[in-house]
C-alpha cells in the first residue's frame, strides 16, 4: 500500500489493512504478495524461533499455511510518523486442522521510501482456557 509522502502518522485502519494483506497472502499461498509486504531486513520472533523474510516467504513452498483467520482487539502505537506498532489478537485455522488456534501478535510497520513495510513481528500463542 503506497501512501503519499507526509509526516502524518497512519491510522489504525491503514495499518490493519496492510496486516490483513499479509494474512490474505497466507490464505492464498501468495508468496509474492507476502514478500512485497515484508522489509528485506524483516525479523520474525515465533514460538519456533527466529525467521527472516526468506523464511517467512518460504513457508509457501508447498501450499497455503492458513485456511481462515479473524483479527480483533487491534491497537496501534505510533512511535514516529513513519514507524508504528500494531498489536492484535489473531484467531486462525490451519488447512486441514479441525480447530482454531489463537495468538497475540505485534507487528512493527515502517514507512520506507514512501511505502509501508513490515519489519518485525512477534507471535505469542494463547493457551486454551
Amino acid at each position: 500500500m503506497q501512501m503519499t509522502e507526509n509526516t502524518t502518522p497512519p491510522t489504525l485502519d491503514d495499518i490493519l489493512s496492510l496486516e490483513q494483506q499479509v494474512w490474505a497472502a497466507l490464505v492464498a499461498g501468495n508468496a509474492q504478495a507476502d514478500r512485497a509486504l515484508l522489509s528485506p531486513d524483516f525479523l520474525g520472533v515465533y514460538p519456533t524461533g527466529f525467521a527472516n523474510r526468506d523464511d517467512h516467504v518460504g513457508q509457501f513452498a508447498d501450499a497455503p499455511t492458513m485456511a481462515d483467520y479473524k483479527l480483533s482487539e487491534a491497537k496501534l502505537r505510533v512511535l514516529t510518523p513513519d514507524i508504528v506498532l500494531l498489536s492484535y489478537r489473531a484467531d486462525y485455522q490451519r488447512p486441514g486442522a479441525p480447530g482454531w488456534e489463537v495468538m497475540l501478535i505485534s507487528s512493527l510497520w515502517e514507512r520506507r521510501h514512501n511505502v509501508w513495510v513490515n519489519s518485525f513481528s512477534q507471535d505469542t500463542p494463547l493457551e486454551a482456557k
